[in-house]
């Protein structure tokens, strides 16, 4: 019988659903600017069904940066999408 190994999971900040680790997207905001993880620091998730939808995602992402300029904000996580889709 083969061993079922633990996969942590965690839970998408804007619909509260709970995924593997593996399955979100892992972000951080520093000082009001948004970037991917780096390995340091407080992070956030997000499930690949919010990234869709932008009404969701605009909220759960100005509230995690406590403010600022959105478009800002939705710009770099476009670019950080794209980015994580090529590698």
């Amino acid at each position: 019988m083969a061993k079922k190994f633990h996969q942590p999971t965690r839970m998408c900040v804007a619909c509260r659903q709970r995924d593997t680790q593996s399955n979100l997207l892992r972000l951080r905001c520093i000082d009001g600017v948004l970037t991917p993880f780096t390995g340091v620091g407080r992070s956030f998730y997000l499930c690949h069904d919010c990234l869709s939808d932008e009404k969701k995602l605009v909220r759960a992402v100005m509230r995690q940066c406590r403010g600022g300029d959105k478009d800002k904000h939705m710009n770099t996580l476009k670019e950080i999408i794209t980015d994580d889709r090529k590698s």
